[in-house]
Order: structure tokens, then sequence, then C-alpha cells
């Protein structure tokens, strides 16, 4: 299974780089929808990631809502395969990780989201999402949600759905998936 992942990973991958666009955008009012329809307090708090390798961008996203009081954060890795989330503010100085992705500095202060805004290499309608083969994603994902209730919503381009993503007891099924063109819910 390692290597059909592998391989559907390396092949989207590329597909995501061709076919990346600015022009491409999101209607991130559902996600405000969302937060409205399952969060009945007013105070909430949303993590997002900072886009490498033809990501979709939430920036911008995590921008507006910073500046309508929500929590913001981005994803920092620890030792061992571990991730928590830290907040940011739009114009914060960030550090690259070892990986080269931005994150902020080891001093902000960490916290628990509500809302996890996910990236992905692939995805498809059940949920299940591939991503760059680490795991850190579904270990903070399982973790968090045996202690509290959080919403994980995948963000990627319509081009990265599959017909099967191959899973196993290790990979965290999302609650959502974010396109361009629509949201996509359990069915």
């Amino acid at each position: 299974m390692n290597g059909e992942k592998s391989s559907l990973r390396k092949k989207l991958l590329v597909k995501r780089k061709k076919l990346f666009s600015k022009k491409l955008t999101f209607n991130f009012g559902k996600i405000v929808n969302l937060i409205k329809k399952n969060f009945k307090v007013k105070k909430i708090s949303v993590a997002g990631y900072y886009p490498i390798n033809f990501e979709a961008n939430v920036l911008g996203f995590l921008t507006k809502l910073q500046r309508k009081g929500v929590v913001t954060g981005l994803p920092a890795i620890k030792r061992n395969y571990g991730m928590m989330f830290k907040k940011w503010t739009p114009n914060q100085s960030l550090y690259l990780n070892k990986y080269g992705i931005p994150e902020p500095k080891n001093t902000n202060k960490t916290f628990i989201p509500d809302i996890i805004l996910v990236p992905l290499v692939a995805y498809d309608q059940k949920l299940n999402r591939l991503g760059y083969g680490a795991g850190y994603y579904d270990r903070v994902l399982k973790k968090i949600s045996l202690h509290k209730k959080i919403i994980a919503i995948g963000i990627g381009f319509s081009f990265q759905k599959c017909a099967n993503i191959p899973i196993n007891k290790n990979d965290y099924a999302l609650d959502y998936i974010l396109n361009e063109k629509k949201i996509i819910c359990k069915n």
C-alpha cells in the first residue's frame, strides 16, 4: 500500500504543479457558514498552513479571520513527527523549519484550534486525504479529536480529486474538503 500511495503522490504532485493557477479562487465563505453552523460560541480558533509546493493559499482567509477577532495559527513541527499549532498574526516573523516551511517562532503560544485547514496532495469523495507521507496531520488530528470537537477541512483543487485514496488504520478522514468549485461533505 505504501508503494501505491507513493506512486499516486508523485503523480499528483506533478499534476498540481502543472495545473496550479493563482486565478483559481476559493469561496472561503463556505467555511464561515460551517463555523456558524457548528460553533455556537463567539470565540473560535482556526489553524491553517503556510502554502508550499503549489498548495492552495489560505493566508488571506486567515488574515480576514484574524481581523475579525478569530484566533489564528499555523502548524509547527516537533520531534518524532509531532506537530502542534502556534498562534499567528499577519506580517509576523516566521522561521523555516527543517523542511523549509515557514512556521511561527518558538516563543509563540500554542493553542488547540476548533477548525483546522489541512493541505493535501489528493483526496477522494469519502474525504480521505493523501498528504506528503510523514503523517503529521493524521497524528495531530487524531490526538486533538480525542479531547475536543474539531472540524478538519481539506483545502485543495478540484483536479486533485481521485476515485479512491488507499488508506490504512493510521489515516484520518477529514470532515469536509473545500475546492475552488464546492465544498464536499460526508455522505
